[in-house]
């Protein structure tokens, strides 16, 4: 796959962050995804906020897996260390590379079907080992670079383009983090960038394993069901003698509404999805009021946006409970890297 980076034109009035950098510095290579895409918009809100805590993009380790989802990385703070792994398997990497260096700051993007399918397990003990990282998931219901299959996100009664209905429950990365005791779980929508970038960089801070569950609309595989024009029955009906595909220009879906209030986001295709932004007197250390809490709106039809959850894991934390050391591996001398003929025999000799 070839990127292709963005022109570096400085205007001498940008505004600068602490370390002398301007947002252009914290971009990536020209996005790939379709226009319109909500993880283009997530891309911009992780590009803000690293740029708004200063944080040396050579600090920033970016793990994805496979999906539309996992083509992010490529498109913000150029400068950082990057690597896609395989389907699913995103978390073991992160759990490696963390391990060996504490001192980065690690964001991972993953997507409904990279996290709650092929790599739910990955996901589930990332979470177990309160593995300090944020991990975003990019959440559409569908499988986007497979033609827009169901997800295990996708809701009871969501239409697919060619019609059928799911009617297999969902599997909420809300819940099932909050379940196996994440201590910062939070939600939003990929087109409320005021209320996605702060919590993106309180992800970033958090110490321990940091969830942002974002709704992020799919422009291509939303369009309605029945359509003579829709990309479905246009594929049915014809015989392509050229092979090749077209995109059309969406504009990007935004929402701002206030605390506490809900608001309802008419999709490309016409369906919609209800959000509410939690309260401000709203606590979110109590977890099994939250859970309860966030039930109670998804039977309402409501997505919950906001820092539903978060307490204070540190005796918990990856590097806590493994006593990793405090230096990064790759700063260690070979010599007490390597232990010798005699160190290896004292080691062995231990599991006799």
């Amino acid at each position: 796959m070839t990127f292709i980076p963005k022109p570096k034109i400085r205007h001498p009035d940008l505004p600068l962050n602490d370390l002398g950098l301007t947002r252009r510095d914290y971009e990536g290579s020209l996005s790939t995804l379709c226009a319109g895409c909500g993880h283009d918009s997530i891309t911009a809100a992780i590009t803000e906020a690293c740029w708004g805590i200063s944080i040396r993009p050579e600090n920033l380790a970016k793990l994805s897996g496979i999906g539309c989802s996992s083509k992010t990385t490529a498109y913000f703070v150029n400068g950082g260390h990057g690597f896609n792994s395989v389907h699913g398997r995103m978390p073991s990497i992160a759990t490696g590379a963390n391990a060996a260096n504490r001192d980065l700051y690690y964001i991972g993007i993953s997507g409904d079907g990279d996290s709650l399918s092929i790599g739910l397990g990955q996901f589930c003990h990332a979470i177990r080992r309160n593995l300090n990282m944020l991990y975003i998931i990019e959440n559409n219901g569908v499988y986007g670079l497979t033609k827009g299959q169901f997800s295990a996100s996708a809701d009871i009664g969501t239409k697919a383009k060619k019609g059928e209905v799911n009617q297999q429950p969902p599997i909420d990365p809300v819940l099932l983090a909050m379940n196996l005791g994440a201590g910062f779980v939070a939600r939003s929508f990929s087109g409320d960038k005021q209320q996605l970038v702060p919590l993106i960089q309180a992800g970033l801070n958090y110490p321990g394993f940091a969830l942002i569950d974002v709704l992020s609309p799919c422009v291509t595989f939303n369009d309605h069901d029945g359509s003579t024009k829709s990309y479905a029955y246009t594929r049915e009906h014809y015989e392509p003698i050229v092979e090749a595909d077209f995109v059309p220009l969406r504009q990007e879906i935004r929402t701002d509404y206030a605390a506490g209030e809900s608001t309802a986001v008419t999709l490309h295709d016409g369906n919609r999805v209800v959000l509410r932004k939690l309260a401000e007197d709203y606590d979110p250390t109590d977890a099994h009021r939250a859970y309860d809490y966030v039930q109670q709106h998804i039977t309402r039809g409501e997505y919950l946006t906001g820092l539903l959850h978060c307490r204070s894991t540190a005796e918990t934390e990856f590097h806590a409970l493994s006593r990793t050391p405090e230096q990064p591996l790759n700063q260690i001398p070979y010599s007490q890297l390597h232990p010798g003929a005699a160190g290896l025999a004292r080691l062995l000799a231990r599991y006799r």
